[in-house]
């Protein structure tokens, strides 16, 4: 895909050291999320809110490996932008499957996790999925190439809108329909998964905290103890141990559920490029029906055959027939609608046809991507409970050794 260079007018105050490379966006250019701050201002209905931001950084790679370092440029952006930007791409780019943002509120938690927006844990799991999110498009053939994109990184005062769009299509796309009806049952399998994950994590949670109340009664039973006081000693410290563990538990089922997140919201990205075809599809549909009518308008003028009741038909047996100055008249003027209406068609079933054809590799290429990323994620989480489950067998195995020393 050929990228149209902006002129330096368009960015006023910039550098435009990428805009001739803008497909290889993270070769040129380091893109980051830094932290995010709390700040207090007044909404459109003039009310005092809290919100969060997130500032942006980036930086020219070339310096970085000339060793030079510079200061980043950066600036802040509303979680309410990115919405903006990756509903700007939906629009623009419907054939692509965009990726996804992470979650706006706590939907899924569990025991010790807060549901609160301004959980500073929260913030800081929306911070990387923040800047996933940006490493993701500017890592995308396609979407790294738009202007808007190097705007929203590069300029404080950019401007997104967001477009939709509802209707029904009479001869749907198989394909499309079964890519959507896979989109649902995606969506529905991950939910699930994540509503057992998060039930599972509590339950940990629950376990390895036990093994706490292990340790405090292990080293409560070795102070009365003279000959088994040293071994229960040892075993309640095995315990506080791994009950001590329990966070850096919790913090590895937080990534697990953030990659299932990730593509938990993919879903709604596919269905957004199926509604889009369904668009271009009705668009079709609605110039064909179109043209037909004015053909048949036509067949009806000349023949004189009224085929369907019409205002016009009852009309014409009321104050009789039109004269044959009026019929050419009107028959030219359905020739030049149906003239234009055939030209429409045509437009419209290529602009169809070549939105299946690129939709259609960017949807497969997505596909690569999950395969890929999910296979990662459930050999990782299938690892991490082997992991786990050696080490209970490992404190109970020391417990044993120091009760055997007794």
């Amino acid at each position: 895909m050929s990228y149209q260079m902006p002129q330096p007018k368009s960015l006023p105050g910039k550098s435009y050291f990428i805009l001739f490379t803008l497909r290889y966006l993270l070769r040129k250019m380091e893109i980051s999320v830094g932290e995010a701050e709390k700040r207090t201002g007044k909404n459109s209905v003039n009310m005092q809110e809290i919100y969060t931001v997130y500032l942006i950084e980036t930086r020219p790679v070339d310096a970085v490996t000339e060793g030079l370092i510079p200061a980043p440029d950066s600036l802040w952006r509303r979680y309410s932008e990115f919405e903006l930007l990756r509903n700007y791409l939906l629009v623009t780019y419907p054939f692509v499957v965009v990726a996804p943002l992470p979650e706006k509120r706590a939907e899924i938690v569990w025991h010790k996790l807060s549901a609160d927006n301004m959980d500073p844990d929260f913030v800081e799991r929306r911070r990387v999925g923040l800047e996933n999110f940006l490493l993701r498009l500017a890592s995308h053939p396609v979407l790294c190439n738009d202007k808007i994109f190097y705007i929203f990184l590069t300029e404080a005062d950019s401007r997104l809108k967001a477009m939709n769009a509802a209707f029904r299509v009479k001869n749907p796309d198989k394909r499309f329909t079964e890519l959507k009806h896979y989109s649902d049952e995606l969506q529905t399998v991950v939910s699930q998964l994540l509503r057992v994950q998060a039930r599972v994590a509590d339950r940990l949670y629950g376990v390895y905290k036990v093994h706490g109340n292990y340790g405090r009664v292990f080293s409560e039973w070795s102070a009365i103890e003279k000959e088994m006081g040293d071994g229960l000693q040892s075993a309640g410290h095995h315990m506080d141990a791994y009950a001590a563990s329990v966070d850096d538990i919790l913090e590895e089922e937080e990534h697990y559920a953030d990659q299932l997140k990730e593509y938990l919201f993919y879903t709604e990205a596919l269905r957004a490029v199926c509604r889009k075809h369904e668009l271009t599809q009705f668009e079709l549909e609605m110039a064909a029906q179109d043209l037909t009518s004015k053909k048949q308008q036509k067949e009806e003028l000349v023949t004189g055959t009224v085929r369907t009741f019409s205002l016009k038909g009852m009309t014409s047996k009321l104050f009789g027939q039109e004269t044959a100055e009026q019929r050419e008249a009107k028959l030219q003027v359905l020739e030049q609608q149906i003239e234009e209406g055939e030209e429409a068609v045509k437009e419209k079933n290529t602009e169809s046809n070549e939105f299946v054809k690129t939709a259609w590799v960017d949807i497969e290429r997505f596909k690569d991507q999950k395969d890929r990323d999910l296979k990662e994620a459930l050999i990782s989480y299938a690892i991490m409970q082997i992991s786990r489950c050696k080490k209970g067998i490992q404190v109970w195995t020391n417990a044993k050794e120091c009760f055997n020393k007794m």
